[in-house]
């Protein structure tokens, strides 16, 4: 499994914390940035991941910003992204499970390391349940 990783610099802490998390359970990170704590438009970190999932360059995703709410927003003007802003471990799980998520997005001001990783691994722990097919189906068509 590949997971892609982009932040802006308000979650660039937290991004790093979940790139040597994933690292250590042997999956492989693509981290497209940002790369310190100077100040970036979460905007172009949204959708690079975005971009990369919807490519193929990784399976799924994780977005970080200040709060997880813009940098959602960006990676969701990406087509084919559904891009979910979950705060615990529930929302983590039912963003795969209802809305097959391909995205998550955490807020690095909001959300604690701890947390995080309980977040992360209940969401890739979780599988898609197909009776919610019919909703994706909508949504889709309302993207096309």
């Amino acid at each position: 499994m590949k997971i892609a990783l982009g932040s802006d610099h308000a979650g660039f802490k937290l991004k790093e914390e979940l790139k040597t998390y994933l690292s250590s359970k042997k999956i492989e990170v693509l981290d497209l940035g940002t790369n310190s704590e100077d100040s970036v438009d979460y905007p172009d970190y949204g959708k690079k991941v975005g971009h990369a999932v919807v490519e193929k360059s990784a399976d799924l995703g994780i977005v970080v910003c200040g709060t997880g709410i813009g940098i959602s927003i960006a990676a969701n003007k990406v087509k084919g992204v559904r891009a979910a802003l979950v705060y615990d471990e529930l929302t983590g799980k039912l963003a795969k499970e209802h809305n097959n998520a391909n995205v998550i997005a955490l807020g690095g001001r909001t959300t604690s390391t701890k947390d995080a990783y309980k977040i992360v691994d209940a969401f890739l722990n979780a599988t898609f349940e197909q009776r919610h097919q019919k909703r994706l189906d909508k949504l889709e068509e309302e993207e096309n």
